[in-house]
């Protein structure tokens, strides 16, 4: 029945291949489990407004990509796994201090709702085939430097965790510590050589067991509580919409850059799974649209369950590397999602954190960060810099984004210079017009708006 429904004999792959590739793909990218409810509930740094309860963003984490990634395999029949993206989660945080400092005491709920908006606009806009316009709106160099800036924020935000970067003067410059002999910078020193590594080694899941290394050495230090192994999250944030706050005009910047990291994270990777894969033919994806769609319920929900926006992770290549061709490879990753909730203290032992004297700090955590950084600045390369017209808007958003500390106000930065640089070279008719609409509604935002 697999082999049929999957098509393994036509792929050249076999029923135990899939399903070790689908493993693999999971311990790669099983991080997220960790990461995702540590961002959403604030426990990745400072959080100044209320976020996602733990347990809530932990059972939306797994259950978000574990129905993502059975749909992708089911629908699409590709090897690529879903689940709730990096950047998009820091994208999301940064959503809820906005709509909270309008008013909104239950900013979180707002953003989710923000959340579900974009996934069902980019669903609609799978099902009608308006992915290709979408897609060919912005340039390769400027995508290519929306990921370079979101893995320099990611970096950041982990050598911040990590205490390793502090503001000993609230409004002043951030500073390095100096004093590398405490617990919390020890932890994150050896945790990120450990995965550098495994990875540099191509060990499989090398950000995985850099993590079990730091909570090791958590326990041994006696930062990390042993809380035990089996059991259930505790709470759920099902349904915890708020359409009261979420129809106003200073949000739908918001929609709109959900949307667009969506859409271009998924195809991105798409193309880059694909590639690899061997299965882009005559330049094309079998079943893109059907990839999109399941990417687009996959957002809806985990916007239903409680979390940010799901997309197709780039680690999916490991799973392919090893030899995984068919839906079944995302069809087993999902189901260790699954699997991974009936270990809730576990996963809460190591994303909980502790505070020290440099703030609060997760360094068993913060080395996935900046390894993740690390792989997603390679995009730097593909970015066209002898086109003073591409490169010096690409230059503003990977620049802009971890100097702001927010992905929309770097992206805003770009996108408003992007047009502007157009028109003035006499090149206006080498940008969609969709460009011109999101420049503008960047410049009402902070001419208008007061988020």
């Amino acid at each position: 029945m697999l082999k049929k429904l999957f098509q393994l004999e036509s792929k050249n792959t076999s029923v135990k291949t899939e399903i070790v590739a689908g493993l693999i793909t999971f311990l790669t990218m099983a991080y997220i489990v960790f990461l995702n409810p540590s961002i959403l509930s604030g426990k990745f740094g400072d959080a100044s407004s209320e976020l996602l309860d733990f347990d809530a963003a932990l059972l939306a984490t797994c259950l978000a990509a574990f129905v993502a990634s059975v749909l992708m395999g089911l629908l699409a029949n590709l090897p690529i796994a879903q689940a709730p993206g990096m950047g998009e989660n820091i994208f999301f945080v940064t959503v809820v201090a906005g709509v909270t400092a309008v008013d909104s005491d239950t900013g979180w709920k707002t953003a989710l709702t923000i959340v579900l908006i974009s996934g069902i606009l980019f669903l609609i806009l799978s099902l009608l085939k308006f992915r290709k316009v979408i897609i060919d709106a912005i340039s390769p160099s400027i995508k290519n430097a929306i990921a370079v800036g979101i893995g320099l924020l990611i970096a950041f935000i982990g050598l911040k965790n990590a205490g390793i970067i502090i503001n000993p003067d609230p409004g002043g410059w951030i500073m390095f510590n100096k004093d590398i002999t405490q617990p919390h910078i020890i932890i994150f020193f050896s945790g990120l050589i450990l995965t550098a590594i495994l990875q540099v080694r191509r060990i499989r899941g090398a950000i995985l067991w850099g993590i079990l290394f730091s909570t090791g050495l958590g326990l041994i230090f006696g930062k990390v509580k042993y809380t035990g192994w089996f059991g259930l999250p505790k709470s759920h944030a099902f349904f915890q919409f708020d359409f009261q706050h979420v129809f106003r005009v200073e949000f739908i910047a918001f929609i709109v850059v959900f949307l667009f990291m969506d859409m271009f994270d998924t195809m991105g990777t798409l193309i880059g799974v694909g590639e690899q894969a061997g299965i882009i033919k005559d330049n094309k994806l079998p079943n893109a649209n059907r990839a999109l769609v399941s990417d687009a319920v996959g957002t809806v929900v985990g916007a239903c369950s409680g979390t940010s926006t799901v997309t197709s992770f780039i680690e999916s290549c490991v799973g392919v590397e090893y030899g995984g061709r068919t839906g079944l490879t995302a069809v087993t990753t999902g189901f260790f999602f699954l699997v991974a909730l009936f270990f809730t203290p576990l996963v809460g032992m190591i994303g909980a954190g502790w505070m020290s004297e440099a703030g609060f700090v997760n360094p068993v955590t913060a080395p996935a960060l900046v390894i993740v950084g690390a792989m997603m600045i390679k995009n730097v390369i593909k970015i066209n810099w002898q086109d003073a017209s591409e490169g010096i808007p690409a230059f503003l958003i990977l620049l802009g984004i971890p100097l702001s500390f927010n992905i929309a106000d770097g992206l805003a930065i770009g996108f408003i210079m992007y047009p502007i640089i157009k028109l003035a070279c006499g090149k206006a008719r080498e940008i969609s017009w969709l460009v011109y609409l999101v420049a503008v509604i960047f410049i009402l935002r902070y001419t208008l708006l007061s988020v």
